[in-house]
């Protein structure tokens, strides 16, 4: 279950190349909470964050090796981690989860935009704003 949603993810993603479970999760907190803060991640705030039971020491270890990996990098030498372009790629491409949407939220979305007369640059502002209201993140909608 994600713990931002509260919705289970769609289906488990699968794990990059020579990426192991405890290091896709560690990057995949990293990467959540950059985007959510933008503010370097350290290892306790991991410790705490993570469902897995590991302690601020092994989390700096997992640290280590996806900075070594070129997934992360610190911006000063006590600062927590960030991820790296490389990294944030590897997680869009590899580790993102995507949640299912309710009904309610399929039928608020259906009755918004089935309305009749609007110009197209309405009904993209308008699922632009949904979208962004949905997902908690800024909504970006292009026409073809």
């Amino acid at each position: 279950m994600d713990h931002r949603t509260h919705q289970p993810p769609k289906s488990p993603p699968r794990l990059p190349p020579g990426l192991d479970v405890r290091s896709a999760a560690v990057l995949r907190e990293i990467v959540e909470q950059y985007v959510e803060t933008g503010e370097p991640v350290g290892s306790r705030t991991l410790s705490r964050l993570l469902p897995l039971n590991l302690s601020p020491a092994t989390i700096r270890n997992v640290m280590a090796d996806l900075t070594d990996a070129g997934l992360l990098f610190s911006p000063h030498t006590s600062a927590g981690r960030l991820p790296t372009d490389r990294g944030l790629r590897l997680f869009v491409d590899g580790l993102l989860q995507f949640g299912e949407l309710s009904e309610d939220e399929r039928g608020t979305i259906n009755a918004a935009l089935a309305q009749s007369g609007r110009s197209l640059q309405d009904t993209l502002a308008q699922a632009s704003t949904m979208l962004s209201g949905l997902s908690s993140a800024a909504g970006l909608v292009l026409a073809p």
